[in-house]
């Protein structure tokens, strides 16, 4: 069973870069953001809004000198009390982040994914995980998706540490509406939890929240003849190459596999039966990735599938507007259309 997600000629029909209509956020204290390029599909700070105004009145939010560009300021605008700002101070925050926790609170941290997830990756295993307390954590411009801010600002290593550590769920969601799913769901679970997300831009995926579950999967087209498994950004890269091939009469099944640990098992062991080919795409290094996960499941239960991982080189990237760097690796529908043409040739 599919789920329903935004057809391609409505995709077709949206500005990704329009910033005039942005849930939570009045004209006036959405123009810095508007100034700043960033798009209505990063809203952690909207549905924590939400959350609040609906009486979750444990949650706090941290952040590390990015409440603007993470779009968690206007939390701190309302809930000033409940908002803090630890500077560029990342490792600190994490630690204060966990301590706020053990005392009931439910904080929220919102921040970049490579000063979160990389530099912060030791105290995210022992302040929070070691410890197994209830931080949620949103790492925002996971990837490539910092373009021209160089090497430091790239974050394509954050899944393959992450999901070695233990007590922690790793999901990523693909578009606002996930990201709004993701929140919500499971602002109360008991135990950490990271958001990989994106920069913001990204093209929208679900016309609504979708179902989000820990160790789920949402597929959301069907295909007879090879399988993608998807998450983040590749996502509607993979809902684009479905489009153009199929006009060349190739079936491609998409499926958004937005839950990385734990992993959604069955939804490997369904591709596996029905197609011998699995490919699997993502913003991130291909070496110790979500397609190593799934090839673990593969290897793992014998399944007999052949897996073509598709992602970042195992090198460091080249600069450049992200558009022209996701053309440049690859990582587009027409990237992944070709190269989908050449495996299975």
């Amino acid at each position: 069973m599919t789920t329903p997600y935004m057809s391609a000629e409505r995709r077709q029909d949206i500005d990704v870069t329009d910033t005039t209509v942005v849930d939570g956020f009045d004209d006036a204290s959405w123009d810095m953001v508007t100034a700043l390029a960033l798009s209505r599909q990063l809203t952690t700070g909207s549905v924590l809004l939400d959350l609040a105004g609906a009486g979750h009145d444990k949650i706090v939010v941290c952040t590390a000198d990015l409440g603007r560009p993470t779009q968690v300021v206007n939390f701190g605008r309302k809930y000033p009390e409940r908002y803090f700002n630890f500077g560029i101070a990342e490792r600190n925050m994490i630690g204060a982040a966990a301590g706020l926790a053990t005392t009931g609170l439910i904080p929220v941290i919102s921040n970049y994914s490579f000063f979160l997830a990389l530099m912060g990756v030791e105290n995210i295993r022992n302040d929070i995980c070691y410890t197994d307390l209830p931080v949620k954590m949103v790492g925002t411009h996971s990837g490539i998706a910092m373009g021209f801010y160089g090497t430091s600002h790239h974050c394509n290593e954050d899944i393959g540490a992450l999901r070695a550590i233990a007590n922690l769920t790793l999901m990523a969601p693909c578009d606002g509406n996930a990201i709004k799913a993701a929140l919500t769901s499971h602002i109360d679970h008991p135990h950490p939890v990271y958001f990989r997300c994106g920069r913001g831009r990204e093209a929208v995926v679900y016309d609504s929240p979708p179902p989000f579950e820990i160790g789920g999967s949402n597929e959301l087209c069907s295909g007879d003849d090879v399988s993608i498994l998807a998450v983040g950004n590749l996502v509607k890269a993979a809902l684009d190459a479905h489009d153009i091939l199929a006009k060349e009469g190739i079936g491609v099944r998409v499926v958004d596999m937005y839950s990385i640990n734990p992993i959604d098992k069955e939804a490997i062991r369904r591709a596996a039966s029905d197609h011998k080919l699995i490919i699997t795409a993502e913003e991130h290094n291909i070496t110790g990735g979500f397609g190593s996960a799934v090839a673990d499941v593969i290897a793992e239960e014998g399944l007999g599938a052949k897996l073509v991982k598709i992602g970042m080189p195992d090198q460091y990237s080249v600069l450049g507007p992200p558009t022209h760097l996701y053309a440049h690796y690859g990582l587009d529908g027409n990237g992944l259309a070709k190269r989908l043409r050449e495996v299975m040739s």
